[in-house]
């Protein structure tokens, strides 16, 4: 079960002072953070993780990884976790807590707002877990080659099931999350009944069989790999993270758009592991990550909406470009009318069985297709396991 970890006022925040005012560069053990690379590292580290090095005298090493929990599990029992911080998914925080793999977080770890009201009323709902701190919030969305449909444009998610009038390869992540809401929906299923649909097995079957009938996928593990398979043309559509096909459209302006019919809304957090090294400097970060200056300065650069409303209402334009961040954020109003927000206590609870059905049937499908995960490209976008 998920433990919480209280303190009293104010004792965290002058514990974590003194921490900081005790370090210097040449004495700090640097701070091990595992994140997810690509354009989104590239936005952190001006964002995160240089300040911090700047303003406390710490240095940031950054892994990478594409996901999932195998990895920390081993790191935990084994006793040596590598890592002091992980970015991580909430519902996949939500099932290491309840496993045991992650530090409880104190309640009162994230700064207060700049005009003065606590984090816990200045943060969106359920932000602050147990084990857990949301920083933002991101979606997985469709994004499409615009010179590969020149008559008429998808606009809906169930385009990316219709390979009559929108013919040719997908890419889509080797992972049963989205893939399954998106498979229902474009059944007719209504959001509001998709996680109880998929809760039985005749919802499985169904979202399956339609993701079955989809030929030639391009099976992704590594988040830069969708905006790759884009650019070289060898899929038209594919399913990848909001913020890396932004960093293709408007930072390289490569020929894709979004689809965000669809988009699955999902919480990004911070988590300490059990057994990390340096777990004072680890909250530390986290404050400091989570601060309204500092998540206003991630969405300036990467289109993720801040986790708090006093950062929410600051974001405004890319400091390179000059572009409206605001339009290219999951929650504003023209992008959400089609969201769904993923269901990340379902998740936690069938994160297992879910990952087991879902390799079986690929399995199958693979012995039959001949698909295989797509390989990784090397240097910056080579993932860290898990």
């Amino acid at each position: 079960m998920a433990r919480t970890f209280r303190t009293t006022p104010c004792r965290l925040a002058a514990a974590l002072l003194l921490l900081l005012a005790g370090t210097s560069g040449l004495l700090a053990e640097p701070l091990r953070v595992l994140s997810w690379g690509g354009a989104y590292e590239r936005a952190q580290q001006e964002a995160l993780f240089t300040p911090f090095s700047e303003a406390h005298g710490i240095e940031v090493e950054v892994q990478r990884y594409a996901g999932g929990l195998a990895e920390l599990r081993r790191a935990v029992a084994a006793g040596e976790v590598p890592w002091d911080v992980i970015d991580m998914t909430r519902s996949q925080a939500m099932a290491a807590c309840d496993e045991g793999l992650l530090e409880p977080l104190p309640t009162d770890l994230a700064a207060p707002a700049p005009d003065g009201p606590p984090a816990e009323h200045d943060f969106m709902p359920g932000a602050i877990g147990d084990c857990a701190l949301t920083h933002t919030l991101f979606a997985t969305v469709v994004a499409y080659r615009t010179d590969a449909f020149p008559g008429r444009r998808p606009t809906r998610i169930a385009d990316l099931f219709d390979q009559r009038r929108f013919p040719g390869p997908r890419a889509l992540q080797r992972t049963p999350a989205v893939n399954l809401e998106w498979a229902l929906l474009a059944h007719g299923v209504p959001r509001e009944e998709l996680y109880r649909l998929l809760s039985t097995p005749r919802g499985l079957a169904l979202a399956l069989a339609r993701l079955d009938a989809l030929e030639e996928i391009r099976w992704w593990e590594d988040g830069e790999a969708p905006v790759r398979l884009l650019t070289e043309g060898e899929v038209v559509m594919a399913s990848g993270y909001n913020g890396r096909f932004f960093d293709a459209m408007v930072n390289r302006d490569l020929p894709i758009e979004i689809l965000w019919d669809g988009q699955v809304q999902e919480h990004e957090t911070w988590v300490i592991p059990r057994h990390a090294g340096n777990p004072d400097t680890a909250r530390a970060f986290i404050r400091f990550a989570t601060s309204t200056e500092r998540l206003v300065a991630l969405a300036e650069r990467i289109p993720y909406g801040p986790a708090r409303a006093s950062a929410a209402e600051r974001v405004g334009r890319h400091p390179d470009t000059g572009v409206d961040m605001r339009l290219h954020i999951p929650t504003h109003p023209l992008n959400a009318e089609g969201a769904i927000a993923k269901d990340e206590t379902w998740y936690a609870r069938t994160l297992t069985r879910m990952d087991d059905y879902f390799a079986e049937w690929l399995e199958a499908r693979q012995a039959r297709t001949g698909e295989a995960p797509t390989p990784t490209a090397g240097g910056d976008d080579q993932p860290v396991a898990p």
